[in-house]
């Protein structure tokens, strides 16, 4: 582990609820299904910091997931057509593109618990207020605010598993945590897609969830890096600008430049998915909105259960290459099933896919990313890589939208956005491969190893 200086749960539990709660996880890492399923490093699950990252982690992944299947339901309330409705997408992930550096070089040098505990209230209270509001531009504004306050929670809690944890450990850590968005991103669809049926403004609701974990994270989480030579130096080369240098020298490296570029693929494949699922199952499968609801549930429980084997699944390989080239190739079929197949129930081998492919793809990049730069670059590297995933997510839509204009008089509107979901399944796959035989090429870093076998 990275940080020994955490408490034990045993030293926090201060009160009688908390004790209870603490002492019951305490033993989740000891079971031995829980061993079974996510291997011998499960014994993660005993350390009340990590605990805590995942009750955090139940909610940003809702930024995306909750609203993709509600976008058609929502188009009459907000007063949006079928060319603006996307914007719920792009102004929530546009935003970190930008945040998600300058947050994670500020919490290099003052912490990640201050902007893991805002982040979270912000994004929860502006989540909510979308329920109470029928104008689109306040709407527009609210999931801007969205996307500011994402760019300090998931990148921050990916760091600091990084902080917390080195190798396998790591590995099954990020993969737990990718597992949490998973099961989130399967579960609250469902129950929004019911919700929706009573009334609109009902599944907006349950983003008031991360209000009160918001409170939690406060009074209990530790902060996973400690003031010390290191980041009293970090800080000071960050204050005369070598910072940003040693940094970018870092990005400049083939390898890491090739993973960095390879992150925006899978990304790309499954935001596409994402926006355009309900689509594709209304007017080329002849489905409904409730259909769409249950194949995003289906990819992303998918995805969960695929992220809970990606540190095991890694280790079964001498390095990275192979089981990314792998998880990248899923992706990229699925995607083409989905946008070609004429019933909802073909999809679901796609969405099934789609899911695994998610699912070790993300969970074993991030267990790479945090390895390639030392502690005092860790949360400004990480932080890089989460911004270049969020630019191809807001780029997703634009590109497919920019094809069907394009398209548009010589091609029918569902086929045109069939050959649009459909293509950017095959160049990105294409593409995904291409940064994979750079990265195995390229020499490797001081800081990183285990991508490749010769490392």
């Amino acid at each position: 582990m990275r940080s020994s200086s955490r408490p034990a749960i045993d030293t926090i539990s201060d009160g009688v609820g908390e004790g209870i709660f603490l002492s019951l996880a305490e033993k989740l890492g000891d079971v031995p299904m829980i061993q079974s399923l996510f291997g011998e490093k499960a014994a993660v699950l005993r350390d009340t910091n990590f605990q805590l990252l995942l009750l955090a982690n139940l909610v940003a992944p809702l930024g995306t997931a909750l609203i993709s299947p509600l976008l058609e339901s929502l188009q009459h309330p907000y007063g949006a057509t079928d060319a603006t409705i996307g914007l719920l997408m792009t102004v929530f992930t546009a935003p970190s593109i930008l945040m998600i550096p300058v947050v994670g070089v500020l919490a290099d040098r003052y912490g990640r618990k201050p902007f893991l505990v805002v982040g979270l209230f912000v994004f929860s209270v502006a989540g909510t207020a979308l329920a109470v509001t029928t104008s689109f531009r306040v709407v527009l504004f609210l999931r801007f605010c969205q996307g500011v306050s994402f760019a300090a929670v998931t990148p921050v809690i990916i760091t600091s598993i990084g902080d917390l944890y080195t190798g396998r450990a790591e590995a099954t850590g990020q993969g737990l945590r990718f597992s949490v968005s998973g099961l989130t991103q399967g579960f609250f669809p469902l129950i929004g897609g019911v919700l929706v049926g009573v009334a609109w403004q009902y599944p907006l609701l349950l983003y008031a969830i991360g209000i009160p974990i918001s409170i939690v994270l406060a009074l209990w989480f530790t902060e996973p890096t400690t003031p010390s030579r290191e980041t009293a130096s970090a800080v000071d080369r960050a204050d005369r600008g070598t910072y940003v240098r040693e940094l970018t020298a870092v990005l400049l490296r083939p390898r890491v430049a090739s993973v960095l570029v390879f992150r925006m693929i899978p990304i790309l494949l499954y935001i596409t998915f994402m926006t355009y699922v309900s689509l594709l199952v209304v007017r080329s499968m002849g489905g409904t909105a409730g259909q769409a609801g249950i194949l995003v549930a289906l990819a992303s429980a998918t995805y969960a259960v695929a992220a809970t084997q990606a540190g095991r699944f890694g280790s079964s390989f001498a390095g990275r290459i192979l089981p990314l080239a792998t998880a990248i190739s899923l992706m990229a079929v699925g995607l083409v099933i989905v946008a070609f197949v004429p019933t909802v129930a073909l999809a679901t081998v796609g969405a099934l896919a789609l899911g695994v492919g998610f699912g070790m793809s993300l969970s074993l990049l991030r267990s790479v990313a945090t390895g390639f730069a030392p502690t005092e670059l860790r949360g400004g590297l990480v932080s890089v890589f989460e911004s270049a995933g969020r630019l191809s997510a807001t780029t997703a839509p634009i590109v497919v939208g920019f094809g069907i204009e394009f398209l548009d008089g010589s091609v029918p509107q569902t086929e045109s956005l069939q050959l649009m979901v459909g293509g950017i399944g095959v160049v990105g796959g294409l593409v995904g491969i291409a940064c994979l035989v750079v990265a195995r090429t390229a020499s490797p870093l001081p800081h990183q190893s285990g991508l490749v076998d010769s490392d």
